[in-house]
């Protein structure tokens, strides 16, 4: 690396810094994320652009943040900010972190460029601006996903990312976007902390290059999104489908093994079949995967099915939960190796506080926060951090959840997603929709519909091929839907082989597997009475899943208006 790289920023001091970009892989944290350390050392404000984003989406958070420095990766993206540039009256410089810039163009340097300003900053106004910088400075701000409407940026102190990095499980190798809290903590300041070595995924990890980095990194701890933990069980599938009879037979006895005994008994007394069946089968099945070395393995940012926590219990794999939010600096709530239940978040962070309020009948109430890790407020909107944060500095979650005797938490709903029947029933939806997708492996994405209606109805999407180039879901049915469809006696391949009533065997199964769900209805107000096929599975690029894959409720609903509207009409 060329030059002085704090120095370089010192340039820039007390400025903030929008990085766009995609991670690929390094062995260390510092070579790799230069720019995020170096701004938040040169007394500067850091915030993180998703790449997904559109030009739109940029413009919004680099203005809403004031951005002086706009670090981007390579030419795509600097073609997207280029195309805003001239909207943003507070950028003074764009730094192209790789490759050679392919026309120069005033106020934007290359990454050599960039480090070639650092010798002109003395030693002596390097450890000045260091050491003049305060615990209780803002110094990055995390944008939220905006699932229910403008992204809004969460400031983050000095102390809120240290102490946070000290106290959070040592979890070094992640593949969130680094504009996602989850990332930062994970990837950047527990790495420093604990001086993890940190392997970064490459930017087509979702399009399937994923599984090769593990193979190749062979990582102690991974964590990933739910969404995808639910991918690499359909690749496990598809793999498994595709095995002679034999080894499918084997492979499928492991399984039912492991899960039993992973269900049964504590991690350290399993039986002998156990130990047979994990030796000779399972720890194979988890070297191809490239979890031979993995000990802890984490999901986050949003909730995660039954059905996936169980499948992994079956290779012998505890899929650890985190709970938290960017406005607690990530985890409030974490699972562990000595820590854990099944479907449970875990228990609170040693030094964080927590309570229940509105509590019901079931023992739900709404989650609220207090802490060290609990952010500073919301940028530019007063109004939004008053209603986040009450009087004595509880954060209220919005999500609903309940304590067991022993303090493990559950997540039973979010409370804006509560759906309060025209009847006055309240009914939390994922539950319900865990239910029918674990009732009906053909169904990548149930959503449920009912807010102040007469009855629930679901919209539903089936489990497809992904375009590798655009990430967009294809026509062409997953293996798992195919065998699903084969089992039924069906000949289906693609989406539009089904939707529209063309199969009536598969609409005969799905309609069997919602009554299944309706029998256990603990009321007729929960009982789904209507649904329909899309015919196009949710995505990020197609506006229904926000970046970190959480389904963006509103979006679909304004999408979809008329096919929901079709079910009321009388």
């Amino acid at each position: 690396m060329l030059g002085d790289p704090v120095g370089a920023a010192v340039i820039f001091q007390g400025d903030r810094a929008t990085l766009y970009h995609n991670p690929a892989k390094s062995a260390s944290t510092c070579d790799h994320c230069p720019h995020i350390y170096i701004f938040v050392c040169a007394r500067g404000i850091m915030a993180g652009i998703y790449t997904t984003n559109s030009p739109d989406a940029c413009l919004y958070v680099a203005n809403d943040s004031r951005a002086n420095i706009i670090v981007v990766e390579n030419q795509k993206q600097l073609d997207t900010i280029l195309e805003v540039k001239d909207k943003l009256p507070h950028l003074k410089a764009i730094v192209q972190y790789s490759g050679s810039l392919k026309e120069k163009l005033p106020n934007l340097y290359s990454w050599e460029e960039f480090m070639g300003l650092g010798p002109e900053v003395s030693d002596q106004e390097l450890d000045e601006v260091i050491c003049s910088q305060k615990a209780n400075q803002c110094c990055v701000l995390i944008y939220t996903s905006g699932t229910t409407g403008s992204p809004k940026g969460v400031m983050l102190s000095h102390d809120n990312i240290t102490w946070t990095a000290h106290h959070a499980s040592r979890a070094g190798d992640i593949y969130l976007p680094l504009s996602h809290i989850a990332a930062q903590i994970y990837d950047l300041w527990t790495g420093i902390q604990w001086g993890e070595q940190v392997s970064f995924a490459q930017p087509d990890a979702l399009k399937g290059s994923l599984i090769d980095t593990l193979r190749e990194v062979t990582p102690t701890a991974h964590m990933g999104v739910p969404r995808v933990w639910e991918k690499i069980v359909e690749k496990i599938k598809e793999g498994i489908s595709r095995c002679g009879y034999m080894k499918r037979k084997l492979v499928t006895w492991a399984m039912s093994v492991s899960l039993e005994a992973n269900q049964r008994l504590p991690k350290d007394e399993k039986s002998f079949l156990f130990t047979l069946a994990d030796s000779l089968v399972l720890q194979k099945l988890r070297a191809e995967l490239g979890f031979s070395n993995c000990m802890k393995f984490f999901s986050g940012a949003a909730p995660i099915g039954s059905e996936t926590l169980q499948f992994f219990l079956g290779l012998n794999i505890r899929l650890y939960e985190a709970y938290g939010m960017s406005e607690s600096s990530g985890p409030h709530f974490m699972s562990g190796p000595k820590v854990y239940r099944f479907s449970s978040c875990g228990k609170v962070v040693p030094g964080c506080q927590y309570k229940l309020v509105n509590v019901d009948g079931d023992g739900n109430g709404e989650v609220c926060f207090c802490g060290r890790n609990i952010f500073m407020g919301f940028l530019n909107l007063k109004d939004k951090t008053k209603e986040a944060l009450d009087e004595d500095g509880w954060l209220q979650s919005g999500d609903l959840g309940k304590v067991d005797e022993d303090g493990f938490l559950y997540i039973t709903g979010r409370i804006k997603e509560l759906i309060i029947t025209a009847g006055g029933e309240n009914i939390p939806p994922l539950p319900i929709e865990d239910a029918v997708k674990q009732e009906l492996p053909i169904i990548s994405n149930a959503m449920l519909i009912g807010d102040k209606r007469k009855f629930l109805s679901m919209l539903l999407t089936l489990k497809c091929t992904i375009n590798p180039e655009t990430t967009e879901p294809t026509d062409i049915l997953s293996l798992e839907a195919v065998e699903f469809c084969q089992r039924l006696g069906s000949q289906s391949t693609k989406v539009s082989d089904i939707i529209g009533g063309k199969d009536k065997l598969v609409y005969q199964s799905i309609e069997e597997g919602i009554a299944r769900v309706n029998s256990k209805a603990t009321s007729n107000a929960q009982r789904i009475q209507k649904c329909t096929i899309l015919g196009k599975d949710f995505s990020i690029v197609g506006g229904e899943l926000g970046p970190t894959m959480k389904l963006r409720r509103p979006v679909v609903l304004q999408m979809h208006h008329s096919e929901i509207e079709s079910f009321y009409r009388e």
